[in-house]
């Protein structure tokens, strides 16, 4: 027997890898199930099925999870870092919305000591995307690559045209909303 026989197998799926995080940064806080569904706004029995992989969350319910958990959205993923990345364009693990055709993949998650997170956004005209307060002092920076889209906070956001750049406070209400099919963008996370 190896070092290594006795620890778990490392999750395949993105419903495995959730589960595995969400146990793991429960765990660490000591904060109990039924307080963490209570403080990310779900039903205990939701936040059981996701620890157990079985849930399908949307990415309003992992965002509630993380601030709850007062960790950043990429620790659920928490990928292995090879030396070389590369993922192309429409690959990767994707979260839904539950509210807009809207979905994100993570693209790159801080390395220790470094906060920021770069992601890869894809939404169709339709239902903007709203997003609550993040944690204290969250920036978000968005490159728009394609289409047209209302980007910012959400009592005053800017309409970006492809090549346009926008900063905003992510710890204010701020959304997300398409105005031309195909369009997509590139959005950095950064927190102190």
């Amino acid at each position: 027997m190896t070092a290594h026989d006795d620890m778990p197998p490392a999750p395949t799926t993105p419903q495995e890898t959730i589960a595995a995080a969400l146990r793991r940064e429960r765990a660490r806080s000591g904060i109990s199930l039924t307080e963490v569904a209570k403080r990310a706004g779900i039903a205990k029995s939701t936040l059981s099925q996701l620890e157990s992989g079985s849930g399908n969350p949307s990415l309003e319910t992992l965002w509630a999870l993380c601030v709850a958990l007062e960790i950043p959205f990429s620790r659920l993923f928490d990928p292995p870092r090879p030396r070389v990345q590369v993922i192309r364009a429409g690959e990767g693990p994707a979260v839904l919305s539950e509210h807009a055709d809207y979905r994100t993949i993570l693209l790159s998650a801080s390395p220790p000591n470094v906060r920021r997170d770069f992601y890869r956004i894809a939404a169709e005209p339709g239902e903007a995307r709203r997003s609550e307060p993040h944690m204290h002092g969250v920036m978000e920076h968005v490159v728009l690559c394609a289409g047209r889209a209302l980007v910012g906070l959400s009592d005053a956001p800017e309409e970006l045209g492809p090549g346009d750049y926008i900063a905003y406070p992510g710890d204010l209400p701020h959304l997300f909303q398409a105005l031309e099919p195909g369009t997509w963008a590139t959005m950095v996370l950064e927190s102190s």
